[in-house]
């Protein structure tokens, strides 16, 4: 793994456009009831089979974290309340970075680090999923 750290700027890259857009996330999470405004939120597959979608729980995380409701959002999705965390905190990161020219560090991974997240990331996804059907169709298992 490679770090470097750039000279102070207040270039809009990657990073930037994530903070963005974890900004926006969070403000739509903690000011706009989404859940209640939309008539036809909600997941379709969960509502016809029972069982819940990858990313059932999502909605509930952003509106818990946007809350602070860390707890909550955990028990929703925790892979999910793992990435708003990023989110918000890539959030913080971007406005210190506007505001104060702050350089944000550029992270390059090598071939056989990728080769790692390539493996890692779909058995986090199958973990995540099993908690939430677990936590979805058998809650008295987590009791």
């Amino acid at each position: 793994m490679k770090v470097t750290i750039p000279a102070p700027n207040r270039r809009l890259g990657t990073f930037e456009w994530l903070g963005l857009v974890g900004l926006a996330g969070l403000l739509v999470g903690r000011y706009v009831p989404v859940a209640r405004i939309i008539p036809f939120w909600g997941c379709v597959l969960r509502e016809h089979t029972g069982w819940p979608c990858l990313g059932c729980g999502l909605t509930r995380v952003a509106d818990r974290v946007a809350h602070f409701n860390i707890p909550g959002a955990w028990e929703a999705n925790p892979l999910g309340t793992v990435c708003a965390l990023l989110f918000a905190l890539a959030a913080v990161a971007t406005v210190l970075h506007f505001l104060f020219a702050l350089p944000i560090p550029e992270v390059e991974l090598e071939e056989r680090e990728w080769r790692w997240v390539r493996i890692a990331l779909p058995l986090v996804l199958l973990a995540n999923y099993a908690y939430v059907v677990v936590h979805t169709r058998f809650p008295h298992l987590l009791s």
